[in-house]
C-alpha cells in the first residue's frame, strides 16, 4: 500500500472515521461524492479546502479497505 500521510483518524474528530488531513471530512464523504458521479474538479469546488492529493489518496484508502477480508476463527 502505498503512503496514506493525508488520511487520519483521530477519536475526537468525526468519531474516529478516516478523515482528510485531521478536517472534518471523512473518506466516504469524498468517496460518496465521486461515487454518485462528481468529478474530481467537481469535488474541489465542493470542498475548496481540499486539494486533489487528498482526493487520490482517500480513493486508494477506500480501495486498500475494500481488500481487507475477515478471516472467521473456529471457536475455541
Amino acid at each position: 500500500m502505498g503512503q496514506l500521510d493525508r488520511i487520519t483518524q483521530q477519536p475526537d474528530v468525526m468519531g474516529g472515521k478516516a478523515c482528510i488531513r485531521g478536517m472534518r471530512v471523512t473518506v466516504g464523504m469524498v468517496v460518496g461524492q465521486i461515487g454518485t458521479g462528481h468529478s474530481v474538479d467537481e469535488v474541489l469546488a465542493d470542498y475548496p479546502y481540499l486539494e486533489r492529493e487528498d482526493i487520490m489518496q482517500a480513493l486508494r484508502y477506500a480501495a486498500w479497505r475494500a481488500e481487507e477480508r475477515e478471516v472467521v476463527l473456529a471457536p475455541a
